[in-house]
């Protein structure tokens, strides 16, 4: 699994920014876009992501390259740990900040549905699609600021979320680049680090945070499993056998969202 999900057990944090500020540089040039474009949640992948497309297109421009970096806040109503995002926003200095708040429209669309006949068993289920839809809406918000300023969108996938599958398929799940692919959560953390990022976001325990009806819920709850134990798998490090069992049967059962469509032969 690690092998087809490009983890190494051991990375030089300042060879791996050079190296993947470097991949967004070329992404743009092959590409002949010229804006870069991530939502910026305040969670440690998104704050090292952020500062990668920031030096990214600084270095563009003293090639003379013409390049640019939108950064995006896009709050759900009220974000409990919006402190932690503004905060990423003054570490990351991006070129610009738009901010578009998701309730609304992500709510109406749910209304939408119901009004359609869509009917659901229990307020939970109810809760779980509209968390989808919030990822979602998420990456449309996303996509219309690259199509109207000729950009990329970028994801912050990395290796333990591509395990275990834990984003939306076509949300947070959707993108053109992906600069942390491979990375394990402890090595993001190192990268961050060596950034000079914020340790009260490097350091942060990781949420989702689209569940309403669990605000701030921990990625670690939501997956059964710690992210000690994902990177030690990945590592090729011994795990519990609880661990194990846990990363093998989410892995199977969400192998459908790293497939492209699945097509007749």
């Amino acid at each position: 699994m690690g092998v087809q999900l490009r983890s190494r057990t051991n990375v030089d944090a300042r060879h791996e920014l050079e190296r993947r500020r470097d991949f967004l540089c070329a992404a743009m040039r092959e590409s002949g876009q010229h804006t870069l474009v991530l939502g910026i949640s305040g969670g440690v992948d998104s704050t090292v992501a952020g500062r990668l497309a920031q030096l990214a297109v600084e270095q563009l421009r003293e090639e003379g390259e013409q390049a640019w970096f939108v950064a995006m806040r896009l709050p759900y109503g009220v974000q409990q740990d919006a402190e932690d995002a503004e905060r990423a926003l003054a570490f990351i200095q991006p070129d610009e900040v738009l901010e578009v708040n998701m309730q609304a429209g992500s709510d109406a669309l749910l209304e939408a549905l119901e009004s359609g006949g869509l009917a659901f068993t229990d307020a939970h289920q109810r809760d779980f699609v509209l968390g989808n839809i919030k990822a979602r809406q998420r990456m449309v918000v996303q996509y219309a600021v690259a199509g109207a300023r000729g950009g990329l969108v970028i994801g912050t996938d990395q290796a333990a979320e591509a395990l275990m599958g834990f984003f939306t398929k076509y949300g947070d799940g959707a993108c053109d680049v992906a600069p942390l692919t491979g990375l394990t959560k402890r090595q993001v953390r190192l990268l961050g680090q060596q950034l000079g990022a914020p340790a009260e976001l490097v350091d942060k325990a990781p949420t989702a945070d689209l569940e309403s009806l669990a605000p701030q819920k921990l990625d670690e709850v939501a997956l059964g499993v710690s992210y000690d134990e994902i990177d030690a798998f990945l590592e090729n490090r011994d795990v519990s056998r609880p661990a194990f069992d846990t990363i093998v049967t989410t892995y199977r059962r969400t192998e459908h969202k790293r497939q492209l469509p699945l097509t007749p032969d």
